[in-house]
């Protein structure tokens, strides 16, 4: 058995480098290293979550996501989930910053509320809070998978 002890890094393959990055600056990433060797960017929060911006991304698929806008269901990693510290800021925080929430906020009856948005390849990031404040979560519903 390989002891796995926790995820290193998220490479997200992406098609518009300076696009990309001031998307992820808003969820809270800055530039770690603009690798000189590979089409690659490196981007920290301050909680050290590592992502990897591979910019060699082509769009051959107009504008959708192939492991989740096509009704054939591809094999692949659909999304990534974030756990967020506050999940009523990180809603306003998207609205403020005119990122569409694509599906949420929804809860799973686990004690968590999540809402789903798009970077802007149409990659799935899922951010994850407990559920506090249920009240202040304006269209919050349980979880339909069809949705």
């Amino acid at each position: 058995m390989i002891a796995i002890e926790q995820v290193d890094h998220i490479g997200i393959r992406i098609t518009d480098r300076q696009r990309a990055i001031k998307f992820y600056e808003i969820l809270g990433f800055k530039l770690h290293i603009d690798v000189d060797f590979d089409a690659v960017v490196v981007m920290k929060n301050a909680e050290q979550v590592e992502i990897n911006l591979i910019i060699n991304g082509v769009d051959l698929t107009d504008g959708k996501n192939i492991l989740m806008d096509v009704p054939e269901k591809h094999c692949g990693f659909t999304h990534v989930a974030l756990r967020v510290g506050a999940i009523v800021e990180t809603i306003t925080s998207l609205i403020e910053n005119n990122i569409q929430i694509t599906q949420g906020p929804v809860t799973f009856g686990d004690g968590h509320v999540s809402v789903f948005i798009r970077d802007p390849d149409r990659n799935v990031i899922e951010l994850r809070g407990r559920l506090q404040d249920e009240d202040n979560i304006e269209g919050l519903e349980f979880y339909n998978p069809e949705g």
